[in-house]
């Protein structure tokens, strides 16, 4: 029986997109572990924030070490009632902080104050990353539709929140302009209600799990990803899993993909890739390629869900989301055409092609 006709034929056995497939990955070890989500996350409601104080401080650090300054932070949901806190937040980052590319830096939020937060929103949070506009906040909304489409993969994920942020200089009365944002779940939360812990160390992609990084890697290959390496942790959180089990690698930072085609993402040199809307996939080479069946069942099993994420989505224009649907037409038409798969997922088996290429990225992000 041939592959095409075997991956066909498991589809039809798991009924039309049921997620038997999909159960068999969510059902590991991992997802039997009590899980308890925060307010913060589970919520789709758009948060109205409003940091305000020397916003020209953490905004306007380049140094290496860029420090924490003392800020407000004041929000509301669903038109309720506004709080404040204050807290601390520092520049992050070296591509959209150091290099000049971007309007806003991005922001780490630190929240010190137990008694303070333990009656807000941001409960049990210490710290949080602000994703801000680097060119344009559409570019945010994007790359918050790709963390949600990950989610659906796979709870080895980070959790994202969208905001509306406005930032109020002090001294300054002229009302600021709002923009999109979000908030993205911290290492160690995401870690832990996988019943894992974060692991600082560099590792070489065959040493974490298998399974789970072929979703990685035809996610980030769906996507049009490439910024991204286990060897040097670039844009990859490694959880450990203790025992004798092996790490699992866990993909962030989804602005240089092909599917938010932000102005200023470029492939890496290395690659040979004339745009980021080409996809290459950068997993390593498997001799055996049916290995990739259940994989791509997986991807299968999920379509019509990562397809409803781009379906009158508001927020974003209509041109892009027809163009977002083209091109996850073209993922999914590869996935239907075994030539086509075996071709692309075999690419890392080429001597003579950039399959190997290690992207180091700058440390910091």
């Amino acid at each position: 029986m041939g592959i095409a006709i075997r991956v066909w034929l498991s589809l039809v056995l798991l009924g039309s997109f049921g997620s038997l497939e999909a159960r068999e990955y969510n059902c590991s070890t991992l997802d039997t572990i009590s899980t308890s989500y925060s307010e913060l996350f589970d919520s789709k409601e758009i948060i109205e924030l409003v940091l305000s104080g020397d916003m020209r401080r953490p905004l306007n650090d380049k140094s290496q070490n860029p420090k924490f300054y003392p800020l407000t932070l004041s929000y509301k949901v669903n038109g309720n009632s506004e709080k404040s806190l204050s807290i601390e937040v520092k520049a992050r980052g070296n591509f959209r902080r150091l290099l000049g590319n971007c309007t806003y830096a991005p922001l780490m939020l630190r929240f010190e104050n137990d008694e303070v937060t333990q009656s807000s929103m941001f409960s049990g949070q210490k710290e949080l990353k602000l994703v801000m506009p680097c060119q344009g906040d559409e570019y945010v909304i994007r790359e918050w539709l790709v963390y949600k489409l990950y989610n659906l993969l796979t709870p080895l994920s980070f959790k994202v929140r969208l905001v509306n942020i406005k930032l109020e200089q002090e001294g300054k009365t002229k009302n600021p302009e709002s923009f999109y944002a979000f908030l993205l779940e911290d290492e160690k939360q995401m870690a832990s209600r996988n019943g894992l812990t974060p692991l600082k160390r560099n590792l070489n992609p065959r040493q974490t799990q298998t399974k789970e990084f072929q979703i990685l890697a035809v996610f980030e290959y769906l996507i049009g990803n490439t910024d991204w390496s286990v060897q040097y942790r670039q844009n990859i959180k490694l959880l450990n899993a203790g025992g004798a089990q092996l790490p699992f690698a866990v993909p962030y930072d989804f602005d240089h993909s092909g599917i938010v085609n932000a102005p200023y993402a470029l492939p890496a040199d290395g690659l040979k890739m004339s745009s980021v809307r080409e996809r290459r996939y950068r997993g390593y080479c498997l001799e055996n390629l049916d290995d990739f069946i259940p994989t791509i069942n997986h991807f299968n099993a999920l379509k019509r869900e990562l397809y409803k994420l781009y379906k009158d989505m508001p927020l974003l224009e209509e041109k892009y989301l027809e163009q977002t649907r083209l091109y996850l037409d073209d993922f999914y038409a590869i996935l239907y055409d075994e030539p086509a798969w075996r071709k692309d997922f075999g690419y890392p088996c080429d001597p003579k092609g950039t399959g190997n290429v290690v992207i180091k990225g700058l440390k910091g992000n």
